[in-house]
């Protein structure tokens, strides 16, 4: 169960990132990129960012790709919380992939 800090923290985080990658995504053509949930560790240092990747075979290259860049991306995120933020949040990126899971649920379904 979350806390109302994490939570508050957590939605402040996935704004900013959904802002930072879409100035990012502007460079990758045919490839969108959304934030689905950022989870935040009860001590607020770790932020768990899932991202949904369409077209979904290109997941693992987004992903590797915005890991490298990770510094740059932590910087620009910390310009844009500072003044809501004490600390600034290690980022970890990751492929949401439920929505395979609901694709696969309805072929069951549907047999």
């Amino acid at each position: 169960m979350d806390s109302t800090r994490q939570n508050k923290i957590s939605r402040l985080i996935q704004k900013e990132l959904s802002d930072i990658l879409l100035k990012l995504a502007k460079e990758t053509r045919g490839i969108m990129v959304s934030v689905s949930i950022v989870r935040v560790s009860p001590d607020l240092g770790i932020a768990k960012a899932y991202l949904s990747v369409f077209p979904s075979d290109k997941g693992n290259e987004v992903v590797n790709h915005l890991n490298e860049n990770i510094k740059a991306i932590r910087f620009e995120l910390g310009n844009r919380v500072r003044h809501q933020l004490r600390i600034i949040p290690e980022i970890r990126f990751y492929i949401d992939d439920s929505l395979d899971y609901i694709d696969n649920i309805d072929k069951l379904l549907k047999e």
